[in-house]
């Protein structure tokens, strides 16, 4: 079980899977009685996620209502996948040039970890993965300032783990992402990066459109 302090933060991720899966939509409201019924925790930590989510945009709080799911557009989505294809492509091209041997033996191992756990269908592993190998480039990139504003962005998505991308493309883009790294090609890997990452939006939007995220604007 989780401890006490990483309670509020697993609360927050359930209710962002619980967006993301559609079973939640844009105005219903979250009540803390039943998250912490179903998530087997007490009702404070559930009030503490929800805050959370609130400070990212993610779900609003009523006066004497509750918390309730913001609504999030697909411009909405865009936006945030084309601010961080931005920001992360300038991290791209900042780490071709200064990433050392070791940290590109680091990209390899986690293409070859990533590939073999999508063959495995070790779904556990793939969004790890697929998170780490971009660590592993904003910590080459030498660029904390940058790294936080990536990170500023992300946490507005209904689900950050959506990040690690869909294995059938990110399994064919980071080895693409990995040769430009390789050969020190700044604006090749930028490229690569932005079109990585606007993709990933695309993608996003569309797995919500299909789980009925945005139903309700056509009733």
């Amino acid at each position: 079980m989780p401890g006490p302090a990483q309670l509020p933060e697993r609360v927050a991720e359930y209710v962002r899977e619980m967006i993301l899966s559609g079973e939640v939509k844009p105005g219903d409201f979250l009540r803390i009685e039943r998250l912490a019924e179903a998530i087997g925790v007490s009702p404070t930590p559930v009030r503490e996620g929800l805050l959370a989510l609130k400070s990212e945009g993610i779900v609003n709080l009523l006066p004497r209502r509750g918390f309730i799911v913001a609504p999030i557009s697909k411009q909405d989505i865009s936006d945030l996948y084309w601010a961080q294809a931005v920001l992360s492509g300038e991290l791209a091209a900042r780490a071709a040039a200064k990433m050392s041997d070791s940290q590109i033996e680091a990209l390899d191992h986690n293409v070859k970890s990533y590939n073999e756990a999508v063959a495995a269908e070790r779904w556990d592993l793939v969004p790890e993965l697929g998170m780490e190998f971009h660590r592993e480039i904003h910590r080459a990139a030498q660029a904390n300032r940058l790294v936080l504003l990536v990170e500023a962005v992300m946490a507005n998505l209904p689900n950050r783990t959506y990040a690690a991308g869909h294995p059938r493309y990110t399994s064919k883009e980071h080895p693409a992402l990995l040769r430009a790294l390789k050969r020190r090609d700044a604006e090749r890997a930028r490229e690569l990066m932005v079109k990585h990452m606007t993709s990933q939006g695309k993608r996003l939007i569309e797995v919500l459109s299909e789980r009925g995220l945005w139903d309700h604007e056509r009733q």
